[in-house]
């Protein structure tokens, strides 16, 4: 009997942590829904990627706070997803979840990372976009990181982004574009 108590009060507290995480979960949802703008939506026609690369959507934080992870329209979601870089921004495209752009002129900053919130590794295996989302009265800085199936394109990304970032987007030709890390 004591031992049925013991696992009755065990299970009890396991179901008060898990409803406490998702209670919290939820209302950081709110408070941030409201402090942080809408994520753009890509276009429905947006032309031939610059750069392409499949991966892993790791998580959206706040700038330089790699562990404050950004939960509000399902943005603290990890999951399988496409970088694509075009003149005008870059695209997050996630599988099953909300897809997003980063346009160009909102782009501050792109590196490598070793790890963001649910994500840490030894090396520097994270991409990282720093990116201001609304526009001037409320911008808030972000971070969104990507992990690359081929972790070679990130100097080809930070490359193009810096590049573009100089005045000198859409310069290259057609045979320089770059589609899945090979010359396409």
């Amino acid at each position: 009997m004591d031992r049925l108590l013991l696992t009755l009060v065990f299970v009890a507290l396991l179901v008060l942590c898990v409803y406490g995480m998702w209670k919290g979960w939820r209302r950081q949802a709110r408070a941030q829904s409201v402090r942080i703008p809408p994520f753009p939506a890509p276009p429905a026609e947006p032309g031939t990627p610059l750069l392409e690369t499949p991966g892993l959507y790791v998580t959206t934080t706040y700038a330089g706070r790699w562990q404050e992870r950004i939960v509000t329209r399902g943005a603290g979601l990890r999951g399988p997803a496409t970088l694509r870089l075009y003149d005008d921004g870059i695209d997050v495209d996630r599988d099953g979840m909300l897809s997003f752009r980063i346009p160009r002129e909102a782009i501050t900053g792109i590196a490598t990372g070793k790890g963001m919130a649910g994500k840490v590794m030894g090396t520097d295996s994270l991409l990282i976009v720093t990116w201001r989302a609304g526009g001037s009265d409320d911008a808030v800085e972000l971070d969104t990181g990507f992990r690359a199936d081929d972790r070679g394109v990130y100097p080809k990304w930070i490359a193009q982004v810096e590049r573009a970032s100089e005045g000198e987007a859409g310069t290259e030709s057609d045979d320089e574009r770059i589609v899945g890390g090979a010359q396409a």
